[in-house]
């Protein structure tokens, strides 16, 4: 059963388009793999926290990030917070 979660999460990511959108998804796939190696909430709280921080800088390591507009478009810009 924990594979088929781990697995389900890391199509999600594969699917994500936008920043936010990846590193969220970042963030489930280390709950599920904190939670599954710890068996705790604890657990499962630090492997969100490292998966979704760790996909947010692989994803902003060169200052852009993507966005989508009011039409559902994706596109690559700036970060806006950088």
């Amino acid at each position: 059963m924990r594979a088929l979660v781990i697995a389900v999460l890391a199509a999600a990511t594969l699917t994500a388009c936008t920043t936010a959108e990846k590193t969220a998804s970042g963030a489930g796939i280390g709950a599920a793999v904190g939670g599954a190696v710890s068996g705790s909430a604890g657990g499962a709280v630090v492997g969100a926290l490292i998966g979704g921080f760790g996909t947010y800088l692989a994803e902003t390591g060169d200052g852009m990030c993507q966005y989508r507009n009011s039409r559902g478009q994706v596109y690559t810009a700036r970060c806006h917070w950088l």
